[in-house]
């Protein structure tokens, strides 16, 4: 739809407020939750050993992961599908960022339909 047809009323703001912003995050901190307490302990103590984040920023959901040492890097890449069935419940158009070590590579992103297998 062309925004140019709607009412001044029914268009997004020009700028964000305060208020919108603390929406924004308390929207990431419930999926997040969320998203957490779904996962298998498997997948949990995982997430544990890296700093883990949902962001809504971006035009799609993301799941952010920052693996702190080559061997969680590793269980992450081992644990995608599991990683994208989860994040698939909230979001087919849910992204997985996955940022190694800097020593090891440079990070990467996938779309969660390209590997998810919905239940």
């Amino acid at each position: 739809m062309n925004p140019t047809f709607l009412p001044p009323d029914d268009l997004p703001p020009t700028q964000l407020t305060a208020l919108d912003e603390k929406l924004r995050q308390q929207l990431e901190e419930s999926i997040a939750k969320r998203f957490y307490e779904a996962c298998d302990g498997v997948t949990q103590s995982l997430l544990c050993q890296c700093k883990w984040q949902i962001t809504t920023q971006a035009v799609a959901l993301t799941l952010r992961i920052d693996c702190v040492n080559a061997a969680a890097h590793w269980r992450v890449l081992h644990n995608l599908v599991p990683l994208a069935n989860q994040l698939a419940r909230f979001s087919l158009s849910a992204k997985i960022h996955i940022s190694p070590p800097p020593e090891i590579g440079v990070p990467f992103e996938l779309q969660v339909s390209e590997i998810a297998f919905c239940e």
